[in-house]
């Protein structure tokens, strides 16, 4: 029986654990906190962080392979379990490209991927030197997610909310809409694309607010976002789950934002809406079996469970019984006992044959069940 190991703890180690329980496979995952949501699911939990070297590369030295939940890894220890024969997915080689938004939007360049003009900024001082470039997204190279590192700077005024250390300046886009393609790539290079997904914001949060799978797209729109996620895919050289968030502009461009080198929210609906889930298929890849079928059973949207303003404390869930009796509504809480405002809680899961029936449940669910605390 093969060991994989996990580095990381939160959600997305939870679900893909979910998902291994039906594999003839050992889970290990290392988190520094051992009440953290995948830490009673694996069968070995290992305190430690994953940021440093000597914890990552204990951790996976005994292991068949290792796998990640979040890019904020240490990759030298990655690189060196793979030099000894442990297979890393993604390879770290492709973390690398993928973990500093630098590398990851020279890479776009450098391979002919459309994406949004940008600049290399070391310091604030060097910002300033580019207020002509204005109005753009500021993005810290390492170290940001979920909307954390990204400062948008609109006129000169801004330029102080910036960051004083190696970042990248995007112009913006008018944008029309923003589009997720994951792709699964197997060891032999075999691929599977999930179908294109229509993603709406919280612009406020900077969070995925609620998205609609399949994306309502022009077929010759589908087409280009499928064959530029897996121009993204091909050129990173490895086998895993890889997200690529997309852009359509108000001038019908379509551009790279970013990609993810593991499960993603953008998929989270495949557990119940497609054949074989982003969790499923990626376990599928990483033990050596055909890939799945990524195609839906059934249209999906999804609902980001949110902390609300507010609240800081022990989680309670309003209005959770009356969202569990609608009909084709999953319910996913990922078990983090604390709430605070904007804490990803969980995320539910609406499936039907009819757009705007998607459409109107998201919307009562999201006025609906309310994650507070006890008061």
């Amino acid at each position: 029986m093969k060991k994989v190991g996990i580095l990381g703890g939160g959600q997305l180690g939870r679900m893909l654990l979910q998902a291994a329980a039906n594999y003839p496979v050992q889970t290990f995952v290392m988190e520094n906190d051992e009440n953290c949501p995948a830490a009673h699911l694996c069968h070995h939990f290992t305190k430690g962080d994953i940021k440093n070297y000597d914890d990552v590369y204990n951790f996976g030295k005994d292991l068949n392979a290792v796998t990640i939940e979040i890019e904020n890894v240490n990759l030298e220890a990655l690189e060196k379990l793979e030099s000894e024969g442990i297979k890393i997915f993604p390879k770290p080689s492709a973390l690398k490209t993928i973990k500093n938004k630098i590398l990851q939007k020279q890479f776009y360049k450098d391979n002919e991927i459309p994406t949004s003009e940008f600049i290399v900024t070391q310091s604030l001082n060097d910002l300033k030197q580019h207020i002509d470039f204005l109005p753009a997204a500021h993005k810290l190279g390492e170290g940001g997610y979920d909307g954390k590192g990204v400062q948008l700077l609109k006129t000169k005024d801004d330029v102080e909310k910036g960051f004083n250390e190696a970042s990248v300046l995007e112009k913006l886009v008018t944008v029309k809409k923003e589009l997720a393609v994951i792709v699964a790539v197997n060891n032999k290079g075999e691929n599977a694309l999930y179908p294109c997904v229509d993603m709406v914001f919280d612009q406020r949060l900077n969070l995925l607010d609620y998205q609609i799978s399949p994306a309502d797209l022009p077929e010759k729109t589908l087409w280009k976002a499928e064959a530029i996620a897996l121009k993204v895919v091909k050129d990173l050289k490895s086998p895993g789950i890889f997200a690529v968030e997309l852009f359509v502009d108000d001038k019908d461009n379509m551009l790279v934002n970013e990609t993810a080198p593991r499960v993603h929210n953008s998929g989270h609906h495949t557990i119940e809406a497609n054949y074989s889930s982003q969790f499923d298929m990626l376990w599928r890849i990483i033990l050596d079996y055909p890939l799945g079928n990524p195609e839906h059973i059934l249209p999906a949207a999804i609902v980001n469970l949110l902390g609300a303003e507010g609240f800081s404390g022990e989680a309670y869930y309003e209005g959770l019984e009356e969202i569990l009796k609608i009909d084709n509504v999953f319910v996913h809480l990922y078990g983090k006992a604390q709430t605070k405002p904007g804490r990803k809680m969980g995320h539910i899961t609406i499936i039907s044959k009819e757009k705007q029936e998607l459409i109107h449940q998201a919307n009562r669910i999201k006025h609906t069940l309310i994650v507070k605390t006890r008061s």
